[in-house]
């Protein structure tokens, strides 16, 4: 009788391999669900909406700033330093433009974020302060993600919202990486060159599925969400304020299992079709 194949890797498949490998085979069936999420496959198909790609920046900005402040505050250490390029990678500043050309000056007034987005920043957070090693894998997903698809996103938004060449773009541009696929290769290496235990490292490859899981979460949430404020006013949830996250009809996450739904624009961003998340 044939049995079913698993095509998850087995721990002895996975012991030669670099971490960077490791990351990519044990995300594979997760990086196949990400890409055939609604938001993902307007992209794919060249028909991402403006509220969509809004909303999607929103989301984003919450997401890169509880990265890149953990990143920061924890930039010297061993499983971090090695990785920590803000010069070539941050995103924060860039979609901080991006919005405003959006939303205008009080943009911080007018987004909204769904609850998944908070609670992939929680883990962000939680991370940050007690596992900062686990950092390698949220930040190898979403930069090398976002910069792998970022040229071939940004052309698809730009024609599908009829967008002037880089207007409310700036998120996929890189000015400081010269050479997006001579980059990875060094971001990969230093990555690889982490030192880290057993338990760290398999700590980090569940971080690492955990974190495709959090971000398809946010776009299936995005989708939801778009339904829920679309010809309403929107209302700011910021760090700022008191946090009132909208929260999602509870029969949405009972139907829809953690394992099956989901971190994390994107993002971090994930269809191998058109470049994102081909690390």
């Amino acid at each position: 009788m044939e049995t079913e194949k698993n095509t998850q890797p087995t721990a002895e498949q996975l012991t030669d391999m670099d971490l960077s490998e490791q990351i990519k085979k044990v995300t594979k069936d997760s990086h196949v669900r990400a890409e055939n999420t609604e938001l993902m496959l307007s992209f794919q198909r060249g028909r991402v909406s403006l509220p969509q790609y809004k909303l999607l920046l929103c989301s984003l900005y919450e997401i890169y700033q509880a990265l890149e402040e953990e990143m920061d505050r924890n930039s010297d250490h061993p499983g971090v330093a090695p990785i920590y390029f803000p010069a070539e990678l941050a995103r924060l500043k860039a979609i901080e433009k991006d919005l405003e050309y959006f939303y205008g000056q009080d943009w911080r007034e007018k987004i909204v974020v769904p609850a998944a987005t908070k609670r992939y920043c929680h883990r962000l957070r939680q991370i940050g302060k007690e596992n900062p090693e686990f950092l390698v894998a949220h930040a190898y997903t979403r930069y090398l993600g976002d910069l792998s698809g970022g040229q071939i996103l940004g052309r698809i938004a730009q024609k599908s919202m009829g967008l002037k060449s880089g207007e409310g773009l700036s998120f996929f541009a890189f000015p400081g990486v010269s050479s997006p696929n001579l980059f990875k290769q060094l971001y990969r290496s230093r990555m690889n060159s982490i030192e880290l235990t057993e338990e760290e490292r398999n700590g980090a490859l569940e971080e690492a599925v955990r974190a495709f899981e959090f971000n398809i979460q946010v776009f299936d949430d995005l989708q939801t969400l778009l339904g829920v404020t679309e010809n309403q006013p929107q209302t700011c949830l910021t760090r700022s304020t008191p946090v009132k996250t909208l929260q999602m009809p509870e029969a949405i996450f009972k139907t829809v299992p953690l394992l099956r739904m989901v971190l994390g624009l994107f993002v971090v961003l994930a269809t191998v079709s058109v470049g994102a998340f081909a690390f």
